[in-house]
């Protein structure tokens, strides 16, 4: 045919086409098969396309593969405790006691002083029957004391006055008495008036002077006001009868550290804030002892992660060092916490136990959990290839990563070695400089699942992008070739049976051949 290609051309343009119908992604130079695995537990070999403007908008983070020292992490399992300060029993004060009310249930959560429950205890019931009677007793007699200290008053003011009159009046006499005295004096001395009158008149004025001596001593006063002293000291004392009436009531809750109520039943408060973690009393139950449970209240705001550390590990673990710790109901989630106490005694197991006060909010941690711990020393190892935990993906015991080529995101199998802290060592399938995805990894995971084939992930919709091959140059170059190869030997068949035979036939017979008539 006329308009046919000539053979050659025909294979070079096969071999074009085929070279150009496959975009292949390389990441690095060095790497070959991790993007190609055949077998099926790989999760996943397909690239995900993601435009910058996306990656933008999903948070998608990538950092650099580089070489670093990663901090030398002792690894272990331990179990968490309650720390010994925030949990508190609640046991029964007295002996005999009975629980007549239960204020609380199993996981409420209470402060500190808070009312848990009301008890009865004939021993109490005893003392505050006491109480009551002294009370009783010392009002009887406050209130009769205090009648003799009314009437003890009355006396004193009515013989006050009485001693005022008495000794105006003897003041009065005596002054008459001298006044007639020095008269009688001066008429003696002239000879008017005899002797004997002025003897009379100096009696009379040293009775008059002894009467005003003995109003002023006033001696019924002074009993009255030792009467009304008397009186007064008897009130004081019913008083204080009072007072000490409830004294010994009092003095032995303060001992037992519970309070009562008017009725005589005591209240027990809990002794520190925290939750109730069991409650093994129940209504109208009786204790024979003192000290008998009642329930636990345990505050797990903060707890113990309990690290068994072996004693050839001992030297490098100090006070103060972080530990991580991981439980498995949350295996996403890290605690970290300070080493407060280390133990002096190396147990038979030759262990130590290692504590470190961490922080619980929500109460996540529950104290006999289980927990993988990992102490992280002040010791560094040398630099070595090392990426955040973040960036690994596990699926089907398969750890991978993505790494960035343009917008192309390809899934890479890894194998790991040691880990520290957040960072952990890469040991096969990454290089030094490799982009890899940090954040939204596993994102990139999920939307390789959806699709076998590479699909963009755009914000709007548009043309797809070219599919990337997963096979490698090599191969390619090789089918390539071959192909031109058949492309160019059918050229030359094909020419061959369309031009005329130019050759003698060398096989045919006389009778057969057209030239043998």
């Amino acid at each position: 045919m006329p308009n046919s290609l000539p053979s050659p051309a025909l294979g070079t343009v096969l071999s074009f086409l085929l070279f150009a119908s496959s975009g292949v992604v390389i990441a690095h130079p060095g790497h070959g098969d991790e993007f190609h695995s055949g077998s099926d537990a790989t999760p996943s070999v397909t690239p995900v396309q993601v435009d910058a403007q996306t990656s933008q908008r999903l948070g998608i983070k990538v950092e650099p593969v580089k070489r670093q020292p990663l901090a030398v992490s002792i690894k272990t399992t331990g179990q968490i405790e309650t720390l010994p300060s925030q949990q508190a029993q609640v046991t029964t004060p007295i002996p005999g006691a009975k629980v007549v009310e239960l204020l609380v249930e199993p996981g409420a959560v209470v402060k500190r002083g808070q009312p848990v429950a009301v008890v009865s205890s004939p021993e109490l019931v005893s003392l505050r029957v006491e109480s009551e009677e002294k009370l009783a007793q010392g009002r009887a007699e406050l209130q009769q004391a205090e009648a003799d200290l009314k009437l003890a008053q009355q006396n004193y003011h009515r013989f006050q006055e009485i001693a005022a009159a008495e000794i105006t009046q003897a003041q009065t006499q005596v002054a008459f008495a001298q006044e007639t005295y020095n008269k009688d004096q001066e008429l003696a001395d002239a000879g008017a008036l005899p002797r004997r009158n002025v003897l009379e008149s100096q009696t009379q004025l040293t009775q008059a002077q002894a009467q005003l001596t003995t109003a002023n001593s006033r001696r019924d006063v002074i009993a009255a006001q030792n009467q009304l002293q008397r009186a007064q000291a008897a009130v004081d004392v019913a008083k204080s009868r009072i007072s000490l009436s409830n004294t010994t009531y009092e003095t032995r809750l303060q001992q037992l550290g519970i309070r009562s109520n008017p009725r005589g039943l005591v209240t027990i408060t809990a002794p520190i804030s925290g939750t109730v973690a069991d409650r093994e009393v129940t209504l109208g139950q009786s204790f024979q002892d003192a000290g008998d449970k009642l329930m636990t209240i345990v505050n797990d705001s903060r707890v113990f992660a309990t690290a068994n550390i072996y004693e050839k590990d001992l030297e490098r673990v100090r006070n103060g060092q972080q530990i991580r710790v991981r439980i498995a109901s949350v295996p996403d989630r890290i605690f970290t916490g300070r080493i407060t106490v280390i133990d002096s005694v190396v147990g038979q197991t030759r262990v130590v136990p290692v504590k470190a006060e961490i922080s619980n909010p929500g109460g996540i941690l529950k104290p006999g959990m289980f927990a993988e711990l990992e102490v992280l020393t002040d010791q560094a190892s040398s630099p070595i290839l090392a990426i955040p935990s973040s960036a690994v993906i596990e699926a089907n015991n398969i750890k991978q990563v993505y790494i960035q080529n343009g917008n192309a995101y390809q899934p890479v199998e890894v194998t790991l070695g040691q880990t520290s802290g957040d960072m952990v060592e890469v040991k096969t399938g990454l290089f030094e400089g490799d982009l890899v995805v940090t954040q939204r990894a596993n994102q990139l995971y999920a939307q390789s699942l959806r699709s076998p084939t590479s699909t963009p992930i755009t914000d709007h919709q548009h043309t797809p992008e070219p599919t990337t091959s997963n096979f490698p140059l090599w191969l390619i170059a090789i089918g390539g070739s071959a192909i031109a190869c058949l492309a160019f030997i059918t050229g030359i068949l094909w020419s061959n049976r369309r031009q005329p035979n130019l050759l003698p036939t060398t096989t045919l017979d006389k009778e057969t051949s057209p030239h043998a008539k």
